[in-house]
Formats: structure tokens, C-alpha cells, sequence
């Protein structure tokens, strides 16, 4: 077996996150949407967005059902909100894909998929995104990551520039094998899914396995059982892209955020307990452990 290199806060250091200086603005920070959110599931895409400008972001757009948009407006006001027609109620009106990629093209990452729970019409809404946009960086969770099963190739035009962070049951899904045959070998899975789909891998579970397309392979292995809980991943897509949006390449972005979002978990883990802790409560971690890791300090 490969032995995989451990991510470290050594290590991280050598892949250093494009650096801000104290004149750079929220143009320079970078610009994020998330597409997401539901009638039944808005809180995913809450979850995102803090996690997103807490790793950096600028400037912070969402896309969501209309039937909640007005509420998520409210709930984060740093956030420009605009609503597609709810899958829940009247299905996905026929130009919500080209509205929402005629956005995407103007931002610098995209992620897709954080409380979107009807399936099918997930992939649909992101086939036909992917298919109209060529500027963002993206990453695809949750119900984004299921438009891949009927469009390998989706991402092929964004040449490397694009992160998917499945788990065991979604990495099975999108390879069509076994939940148990991914849990026995994470790291063949995730090699497996980087090559076919020409896209970094962030495959969670109690170790987390981060590979390129070109063979370069991370393990995260610090998370606690903590982290095994409702919104995690959400905050996960959400500090990934808000480091793609300040300019780091899909690989650091993923190995920065793996490790941020187990740290995140280890931190509150010592002050709550190993489980118990709320996924809401881990963007707030981010920015002390982020720049604790940065520069080497405390």
C-alpha cells in the first residue's frame, strides 16, 4: 500500500495559500456563489456560507429555491440572494440553469449542491450549469456531485479546475460499486474518481483521502467522531470554496480545508466533548486556526 503523506501544519506551510496583504479588498478576497438550499433543507446552505467567508471569501452570492430565498436573505446579510423556482413545489423552471451559470461566470468559485435533496433534479440543475460556465473554480457536494453519474466528462472543460468532496455511500454511488468495496481501499476509490472525472478528490470518512488528477495524494487523519454529524459536509464544500475564491489551486483548497474543518471539530471537541457539537459551530473556528496554522503560531 502507497504510504500517503500526512497533512501537517508543516506541510501546509510548504503549500503556502496565496497570501493577502493588508490593502487587498473583497475584490482581491475573492468572489463565491453557492447554489443550494430547499424547502426542506435550507440550513445546508447557511452552513456553507458562513464556512465560506470564514476561510476568506470576499464577497458571497447564493442561489436558491424561492420558496426560502427571502428567509436566507435575512439569515445572512452579508450574502447577494436571488431565488430559482422551488423543485419542491412547481419543479425547476426551465432557464433556472442558464440564470444561475449566467451568474456563476462572473465569480472566481462555485460550489454546488448543499441542501439540495431532490436528487434528480439536482443534477439537472447542475449538468446544465457546468455545461454554460468557463471562468469559476468549482466544487460539487452533496446533490451537485450526482450530475456526474450521467456526465463523466461534466468537468472536462474546466481542465483540473474543480474539487468534489464525496463521502463512502456518495463515492459508491458516482463508481458504481459497493459502500463496503470504497470504506476497504479509500484511497484506490478516490484515485479512481480523481482520473474519471479530472478532478481533486476529498473523499471523507474517519481519514479523509485528498488526490489529483496527476497522482499527488494527501490523509488527513486528526478528525474525531465529532465531526460525523448533520451540516458537517456543508461546512466543508463551504471553507474549501471560499479558499478557491482567494486563489488557491483545487488541491491546496481541498488539503487546506480537511484540514481547517478537522481542527474546527478537534478544537470544539476539547471544550464540549468528543461528540455533541453542532456543525454550526465550526465556521467560527476556522479563522483563529487558519491563521494559527498559516504562520506557524500557538
Amino acid at each position: 500500500m502507497t504510504r500517503i503523506p500526512e497533512l501537517t501544519p508543516a506541510r501546509l506551510r510548504e503549500l503556502a495559500l496565496p497570501s493577502l496583504d493588508d490593502s487587498a479588498d473583497k475584490e482581491a478576497r475573492g468572489r463565491v456563489l453557492i447554489v443550494g438550499g430547499s424547502a426542506e433543507n435550507p440550513g445546508g446552505l447557511l452552513l456553507a456560507a458562513e464556512a465560506a467567508m470564514r476561510a476568506g471569501a470576499g464577497k458571497l452570492q447564493l442561489a436558491t429555491a424561492d420558496s426560502v430565498a427571502s428567509a436566507v436573505a435575512i439569515a445572512v446579510p452579508e450574502a447577494r440572494v436571488f431565488a430559482f423556482r422551488d423543485a419542491a413545489s412547481e419543479g425547476l423552471h426551465p432557464r433556472a440553469a442558464s440564470d444561475v451559470a449566467e451568474r456563476a461566470d462572473r465569480v472566481d468559485a462555485l460550489l454546488i449542491g448543499p441542501g439540495l435533496v431532490d436528487e434528480d433534479a439536482a443534477a439537472r440543475l447542475t449538468r446544465g450549469v457546468l455545461k454554460r460556465i468557463t471562468r469559476p473554480s468549482v466544487v460539487l457536494d452533496a446533490g451537485g456531485l450526482a450530475a456526474l453519474r450521467e456526465e463523466p466528462r461534466a468537468l472536462a472543460h474546466l481542465e483540473g479546475r474543480a474539487v468534489l468532496t464525496p463521502h463512502a455511500g456518495e463515492m459508491a454511488q458516482l463508481l458504481e460499486m459497493e459502500r463496503d468495496a470504497v470504506e476497504a481501499d479509500p484511497e484506490a476509490a478516490a484515485r479512481r474518481a480523481a482520473e474519471a472525472f479530472g478532478a481533486v478528490v476529498a473523499l471523507k470518512g474517519s481519514e479523509t483521502t485528498i488526490i489529483a488528477p496527476d497522482g499527488r495524494i494527501f490523509r488527513y487523519t486528526g478528525g474525531g467522531v465529532g465531526l460525523a454529524t448533520s451540516g458537517s459536509g456543508d461546512v466543508l464544500g463551504g471553507i474549501v470554496t471560499g479558499l478557491l475564491a482567494r486563489g488557491a489551486d483545487p488541491l491546496r483548497a481541498a488539503a487546506w480545508g480537511v484540514y481547517l474543518h478537522g481542527e474546527a471539530g478537534n478544537a470544539l471537541a476539547e471544550r464540549h466533548g468528543d461528540v455533541g457539537f453542532l456543525a454550526r459551530e465550526l465556521p467560527g473556528e476556522v479563522p483563529r486556526i487558519l491563521h494559527r496554522t498559516s504562520t506557524g503560531t500557538g
